[in-house]
């Protein structure tokens, strides 16, 4: 993201923590600007270029006391802004001003509970904390502060933590063990608020302002060249093609690819909506027969996604050639899309899993990317789509992945499989807008399971396929909780889908969180 001179910016600088990305999605609902760095590129250059208002150190993966594990620049401490550090990021803090860390038999995973150092209420950011006595917290560390750096107090105390919650009011340095932007910390919100307020903050940074520079930024970055706009019409590119749409017209054209993995009805109701309620130049590109010919035989997982995503650029650049003057493509990629896909600048973080649509384009394609959501999460596209006046029941809308049904059907992709998902589908999602549960999922569907089992039906044996619903609720899909339907609810479900579902003899119900797990099967 580009700062704005319009703009204060609070710079977080990335240590490779998992969750590094939800301290810029708190920020975001405070409507601050923010900027995530890897600590390698944060220099004093960067420091000076950029002159945060604030700053805010993430967790990480590593040890400080390993030699050569990763530090802050020093002149970071030194240019008299608000600092806060975040588990790795306040060991990093400890030992580069004068604390120290020991490593190893100190671990504290998941819930903690932080109680107040005597004669220390907390103040600064944390003014309002410790009210029912004690906070409870999200811990995930296995070193530990144990010598505090000179001009620091403790405010708060934890079991694997004696120094839990320190502060420097003088310099507005503060730091805590604990993850205050994550949803397991009940009050990390008001903790970040009061950090924020200190740090001078207007909290001017909205999606209205968001449109009017990503509006800005796509017209400098196209200039007279045409875009041509991967249309799968899920929520992301949907808001993608008509944002970009506002900022450059009919310069535009959108491409939408039935590889034959959507869901049933889905590539009739996508055309109507952009042909006909929008007016956006639209090709309807069915070329499910090539993409299920090269699936054929394929059941790993990241092969299906790399021959979709092959396929894809194949698609878009025989389109693009039959587009005069086409030099760009637009993509609807998100935040999580490359968080999850990108290791951390090759340092400590973990690949999750690779999306079909991150990492760029071959050059032999010649076409550049235009990714205008690329730092926004789900929630914040949706607040997007709301601030461009797309309808409120698109807007809703569950996420749909872009390799569409093949990373619901784990094994082997045949087309009997697809079409008894597709069926079981859209049975499962009727089912959730009838008991009126719909808005209140992050996501749902059905995967179709690579056995087959016994069954009895009438007076017959069967031997159909078995499928697990997945329902989840989330607020930026970095983590999720399944949905906790009633007996009821799967009971009458479960019924509906082996009665009107040829193919299907057994109904399972996912309850795994992520993590462990992650939303899809594959």
């Amino acid at each position: 993201m580009t700062q704005s001179a319009s703009h204060d910016l609070l710079l977080v600088v990335d240590f490779g923590s998992q969750v590094t990305q939800l301290i810029a999605r708190r920020l975001r609902e405070l409507n601050v600007y923010c900027e995530i760095h890897p600590y390698q590129k944060v220099t004093e250059a960067l420091l000076a270029e950029r002159a945060p208002q604030a700053v805010i150190l993430s967790g990480g993966p590593d040890s400080v006391t390993r030699p050569g594990s990763p530090r802050a620049p020093e002149a970071l401490f030194a240019m008299g802004v608000p600092v806060l550090g975040i588990c790795y990021g306040q060991q990093v803090m400890m030992v580069q001003l004068g604390g120290a860390v020991e490593g190893g038999h100190h671990a504290e995973f998941g819930r903690a509970f932080v109680e107040p150092a005597p004669g220390h209420k907390g103040d600064g950011i944390f003014h309002g904390l410790f009210a029912a006595g004690r906070e409870e917290v999200w811990m995930s560390h296995g070193d530990r502060v144990t010598r505090l750096a000179p001009g620091f107090e403790v405010i708060g105390t934890s079991g694997g933590a004696p120094l839990a919650m320190v502060a420097d009011p003088a310099r507005h340095f503060y730091a805590v063990q604990f993850h205050p932007e994550v949803h397991h910390t009940p009050n990390g919100r008001k903790l970040l608020e009061n950090f924020v307020r200190l740090a001078g903050f207007s909290g001017d940074w909205t999606m209205g302002a968001y449109r009017a520079e990503a509006v800005a930024r796509i017209r400098e970055q196209v200039g007279d060249a045409k875009v041509i706009c991967g249309l799968s019409g899920g929520v992301d590119s949907s808001v993608a093609a008509v944002l970009i749409h506002e900022a450059i017209g009919d310069q535009l054209t959108c491409v939408f690819v039935d590889h034959g993995l959507l869901r049933l009805g889905e590539a009739e109701e996508v055309v109507t909506m952009f042909r006909d309620h929008y007016n956006i130049p639209l090709i309807h590109a069915d070329e499910s027969e090539r993409f299920l010919s090269a699936l054929e035989g394929i059941s790993d997982p990241e092969t299906k996604r790399k021959t979709i995503g092959r396929l894809f650029i194949d698609v878009f650049q025989h389109y693009a050639d039959g587009i005069e003057g086409a030099a760009f493509l637009a993509q609807g990629t998100l935040y999580p899309d490359v968080i999850e896909s990108v290791s951390f600048s090759g340092g400590p973080s973990v690949t999750i899993k690779s999306h079909h649509n991150v990492g760029g384009l071959p050059e032999k394609m010649g076409l550049k990317l235009v990714e205008p959501l690329r730092e926004l999460f789900k929630d914040e596209v949706r607040a997007l789509g709301r601030e461009l006046g797309l309808p409120p029941s698109f807007i809703g809308r569950h996420p749909f992945p872009g390799p569409g049904l093949a990373i619901r059907c784990p094994g082997e992709i045949t087309r009997e499989k697809l079409e008894i998902l597709r069926r079981a589908d859209a049975v499962f999602i009727d089912q959730i807008r009838k008991h009126g549960l719909y808005d209140e999922i992050w996501q749902a569907f059905v995967a179709i399971l690579p056995v087959r089992t016994v069954g009895v039906m009438g007076d017959g044996r069967t031997y159909d396929f078995a499928c697990a619903l997945r329902a989840v609720t989330s607020v930026d899909g970095m983590t999720a909780d399944y949905y906790p339907f009633s007996h009821e609810f799967l009971s009458e479900t479960a019924t509906r889908l082996v009665g009107e579902v040829r193919g299907i003899n057994r109904v399972t119900y996912d309850i795994t969180s992520k993590p462990p797990g992650t939303i899809e099967w594959e």
